[in-house]
């Protein structure tokens, strides 16, 4: 991955963090949702965008809709926010590797306190 595509996955992930926390008002939205990685294609025509949601499955689901229905805005305040000629189509994938680490933890407490 060429330096340009890191420093574009870090812009995005920051950009986006900080608009879904401010301007987005979707009550399907977890209050416990964060933008954990982005990774750009090559070509700037799409970006998957990794959101980890805490919360039971029902919020995990009605959080991704909402964010799959505010891609094209989001998209449009990138394009304001980041000046460069193409911002990419925006795709957002759950992200569960939080939560897998934290079951982890949990398993590896029980056994040493075993």
């Amino acid at each position: 991955m060429s330096r340009r595509l890191q420093r574009l996955n870090h812009l995005f992930q920051e950009e986006l963090a900080e608009l879904v926390r401010s301007e987005l008002r979707d009550p399907r939205l977890s209050t416990l949702l964060s933008i954990t990685r982005v990774d750009v294609s090559a070509d700037l025509e799409n970006a998957d965008v990794y959101v980890s949601v805490m919360g039971a499955p029902e919020e995990k689901s009605a959080s991704m809709s909402a964010l799959a229905a505010a891609g094209p805005f989001l998209r449009r305040q990138l394009l304001e926010r980041v000046h460069i000629r193409r911002i990419p189509s925006l795709h957002f994938r759950l992200d569960e590797s939080i939560e897998e680490a934290a079951h982890i933890l949990d398993l590896m407490r029980k056994v040493r306190g075993e």
